[in-house]
Parts: structure tokens; sequence; C-alpha cells
């Protein structure tokens, strides 16, 4: 609705994780490089945490681009919420073994075959599940069970479980021991610093089409930042309503006046803001990290 106006070729803040928009912030990088690394040197378990909104869904687009053009072979859970028959059912189906998906062991014969074929091959093989938080423990139980497939070279199935701190939380368990001494590589990703928030935004918008952004002035900026508590999805819904807003005033700049107006229409909660009255208390963009920090 805005590109035209601001001379952009595209929307520079969407909240779909697309991995052209995905920066290159130090702790992404090191993110990524583990999680490559731990799938082409077959370390088995691979585990990346994550406030929510921190780009981790993204970090697995980059990944499966990666796994693509490697032709390395993977299958990738998005919905965690399942029963062990729909575990073995999804991979099976991801992985297009010719098999009987309703049953466990014809899939688990099948899905030995196909890693074995593959690693004779030199082939490396995948399984990426996302909101790993929300596995159920037969679930996981299941999934530590498959990293048993192994031959003297390695692990025949790499698995990167992706999820909230919760799934941190849960494999430090007692009950989840086992599958805790198994993770050979754990990645994090904590919101931005403020510095970052800047970078951020100026990657996204030059990605978009303009190189050298005057839209949000530093203070309108370091606002943001402060807001959105440094969380990506965040700063995207505050940038592309900044936008939108400005647009509709006909100024190429976005002011503080734009960001109060945006930020009470979000129902954003940051340290030290009172929501006015009449605001809902549960959100979809109130900052779960300002909560989680004892927040009132």
């Amino acid at each position: 609705m805005y590109k035209a106006f601001f001379g952009l070729n595209e929307n520079p803040f969407n909240l779909s994780p697309d991995p052209r928009f995905f920066f290159r912030s130090n702790q992404h990088e090191e993110a990524l490089a583990n999680l490559i690394y731990g799938v082409q040197s077959q370390k088995g378990f691979i585990v990346l945490t994550g406030e929510v909104g921190t780009g981790k869904t993204t970090m697995l687009e980059c990944l499966r681009n990666f796994l693509a053009q490697q032709s390395i072979g993977f299958a990738y859970l998005f919905n965690s919420r399942l029963t062990c028959e729909q575990f073995f059912d999804l991979m099976a189906y991801d992985f297009d073994l010719r098999c009987d998906r309703s049953s466990k062991t014809d899939v688990l014969i099948h899905l030995n075959q196909f890693l074995i074929q593959r690693s004779h091959r030199n082939q490396v093989t995948a399984l990426i599940v996302d909101e790993a938080q929300n596995l159920d423990w037969n679930v996981l139980e299941e999934i530590r069970l498959l990293g048993n497939l192994e031959n003297r070279r390695g692990k025949l199935l790499q698995i990167v479980l992706a999820g909230q701190p919760e799934l941190d939380r849960k494999l430090d368990a007692p009950d989840f021991r086992q599958l805790k001494q198994r993770i050979a590589l754990r990645c994090s990703l904590s919101p931005f610093r403020e510095d970052e928030t800047a970078e951020y935004i100026n990657v996204r918008l030059e990605k978009a089409g303009m190189p050298d952004q005057q839209v949000f002035p530093p203070d309108v900026v370091a606002e943001i930042h402060f807001r959105s508590q440094g969380i990506p999805r965040v700063i995207n819904a505050i940038c592309d309503n900044l936008l939108l807003t400005a647009f509709a005033a006909e100024t190429k700049v976005a002011t503080m006046e734009f960001l109060d107006e945006v930020t009470t229409d979000l129902r954003l909660e940051w340290p030290g803001r009172r929501a006015p009255r009449g605001e809902y208390p549960n959100d979809l963009f109130r900052s779960e990290t300002y909560f989680s920090r004892g927040g009132k």
C-alpha cells in the first residue's frame, strides 16, 4: 500500500519468515553456522532456542535453503502438537517413505533402510522440528530413540529441535536426561541490542529498495528498540505500522507521535509503561520478556 510512496520494491517488514531478509547479526551468524556444522558433521541432536519472535523460524528457513542447495534430504515438522502416530505419519510423508504410514513398525523399517541407503551414497539426512517445546513426552522419547540409528561414521539421522526457552527447561528436567546427554550442539537467540535494532531496520529497508533510509530518525529508532524490547517480530510490526501511518499523513518521516499511536493500537507493553484503561491484558504483541522479568 505504501511501497510506491516510499520508493520501495517490496514490503520490508513482513512478519513472514523470509530468508531473503535474514539479518546476519553476530549471534544469528553463529547460530546458523552451528546448525549447518551440526548437520553436515552428523552430530546427531542439535537444539535451537529463543524467545518468541527472535527469529527461530527464519533461521530454520535459512537452514532448509542451505540443505536443499547441498542436496541434503530433510523432513520438516512445523506443528509439534502431535501424537506418536501423527509424528510417524508426517515424518514418513515428508521423507516419501513407501510404506504403511499408519504402522510405526513399518515406518521404522523403511526409515532405517532409507537412511542406510543414503549413508552408503555419502548423503546426509536431517529431521527438523519447529515449536519443539510443545512435544509430548512420548513423542520426544520416540525422537530420542531415532538417535540410535547410526553406523561407524556417525548418526544416520541429524535431528534439529527448535523452540522457545521452555524447551531448554524441559530438556533439563530429570525425565529427559537421556535425551539431554545426546545433544551435541545448543544454540540460542536473544533480543537485539539497541545498535542491532538500528542496523536491522536499515538492512531490511535497504533490501526492500531504500539504501539510505531517512524515515526513522535516531531518536525514533531508539524508542522502537525500547518499546519492542529488541524482539524482531515486534520491531517489524511497529515499523510496518509506522510506514502506513506516515503514508496516511503524507509524510516520509516517522515521528514520536506516530510511534505513540502505533504502539497504543498494537497494545504493546514495556517497562515503565502503564496501559490505558480498556486495553486487553493479553494482547498478541505484549512483550513476554517484560512479564517474565516481573513487570506490572
